[in-house]
């Protein structure tokens, strides 16, 4: 028998730390080589440590809640010497072990799982699992709750993981999760609670967002602008065409692919707004990869749509869809989260009318998506009432100035502000 030691990986780029959020096993737990032994917490995504080795659990080196560099060891596997070869026959009492772990796996719970359960009052054991060892996951609950019911009428609100809260149309938040190692976090005096006070811990995902936004804000010298867009032709102009687009892709057609085209088109022209900082050197990104910040019920993600430039309208309505579904359904990973050089967000879908952002660091710009509102405004020495949206801009002062980025946002304004079916095609 030897002893094998399984270290935290790196699971995203330019991770250098990881939270176990949660333990699947125990210390004296057999497992079996890809069975999953943690939940792990980045500041880029959640996922599931699988073993790298086939053996039993002798020694938990961190306790749930525990952040550490990648490559610490997290816990050691005592494995058979010939366990490459796979020639050896399980003894009674490992089959026993295995299924005892199996069992044991079966109800552990992640914490998607337990709240919607919660939320819904379900007996968890009631619960047919897919994963592996019959874990039930976040989909089996929701599987169960569409396909039952009834079995959700202990509340009466419906779950906010089912809500299409991360919709194409109302999926952003005003900040953005740095995709980089957090920064040490500022320590503050002891507060304390009073009577009647609600505590709530702070979850890994929390955590991570509250680093990054500190080190983005203490680390870029951030300047913001904002210009204000006629977009009455757009509005027009999409609700010609949204009807039929529905009836064709399946797909609503919503305001923000509009945005991101133009946004995109504007990157190209002026592509140091599509740079970032690297202390002796600023690097311009020959590819445009919009990060768009997407909301869950508790966390913010920023997923990237790889090569924006690439795509149609009718294309990135499709990649908005697909990146709200999978962080809706929690299914979101390491590579989902990585190479973005510009961020977009769309605070307008809650109403907003200004705001300004925190840029996603390491990049040198992020820019919001206001809510479209009817104003009266001057057309040729008349009063006229048009659809109008402010576009905010926070950029990296020490890679951008106001020259550039009044001329980025210059160009943005003219392109919708001839939006027509004769200059902006749909696919």
């Amino acid at each position: 028998m030897s002893e094998k030691q399984m270290t935290m990986p790196q699971l995203g780029e330019s991770v250098t730390e990881g939270t176990i959020s949660q333990w699947l096993v125990s210390a004296g737990d057999t497992v079996k080589k890809y069975d999953p032994i943690a939940e792990v917490t980045t500041d880029k995504v959640n996922a599931e440590i699988p073993s790298s080795f086939e053996g039993k659990i002798i020694k938990m080196h961190v306790n749930e809640g525990d952040t550490l560099p990648v490559g610490e060891p997290i816990c050691t596997i005592e494995v058979a010497d010939n366990e490459a070869t796979g020639e050896t026959e399980p003894t009674p009492a490992a089959a026993e072990s295995s299924q005892k772990t199996k069992q044991s796996m079966k109800k552990r719970y992640s914490p998607a799982v337990l709240r919607l359960a919660q939320e819904h009052d379900l007996e968890l054991e009631q619960i047919p699992g897919s994963g592996r060892d019959g874990r039930i996951t976040r989909k089996d609950v929701v599987r169960f709750l569409a396909a039952e019911p009834a079995q959700a009428s202990g509340n009466s609100k419906p779950a906010a993981s089912m809500q299409p809260a991360a919709s194409a149309g109302a999926v952003c938040y005003s900040g953005a999760v740095a995709g980089q190692a957090a920064a040490p976090e500022a320590k503050h005096a002891a507060i304390k609670s009073e009577a009647g006070d609600r505590v709530i811990p702070l979850t890994g995902v929390r955590r991570a967002i509250a680093a990054n936004m500190l080190r983005s804000k203490h680390e870029i010298p951030h300047a913001w602008t904002m210009i204000e867009v006629d977009v009455t032709n757009l509005v027009n102009y999409r609700n010609q065409v949204k009807n039929a687009f529905l009836k064709k892709e399946g797909h609503k057609l919503t305001y923000l692919p509009f945005f991101m085209k133009a946004i995109v088109a504007a990157l190209k022209e002026f592509p140091r707004m599509n740079s970032t900082w690297a202390g002796d050197k600023i690097i311009e990104k020959r590819a445009v990869n919009l990060s768009l910040a997407v909301a869950s019920e508790d966390a913010l993600y920023v997923p990237v749509i790889k090569n924006a430039d690439e795509r149609s309208i009718k294309g990135l309505a499709f990649a908005v869809d697909d990146l709200a579904a999978r962080v809706r359904e929690n299914r979101m990973s390491p590579d989902d989260m990585q190479g973005g050089t510009f961020t977009v967000n769309n605070t307008g879908s809650f109403g907003s009318i200004q705001s300004q952002p925190i840029i996603n660091h390491p990049q040198a710009a992020i820019l919001s998506i206001e809510s479209i509102v009817k104003r009266p405004v001057v057309v040729n020495n008349m009063i006229a009432i048009r659809d109008m949206v402010n576009l905010c801009i926070s950029i990296d002062h020490r890679v951008l100035d106001g020259l550039i980025t009044g001329r980025f946002l210059a160009r943005i304004k003219e392109l919708l502000e001839n939006v027509n079916p004769e200059n902006t095609p749909i696919y």
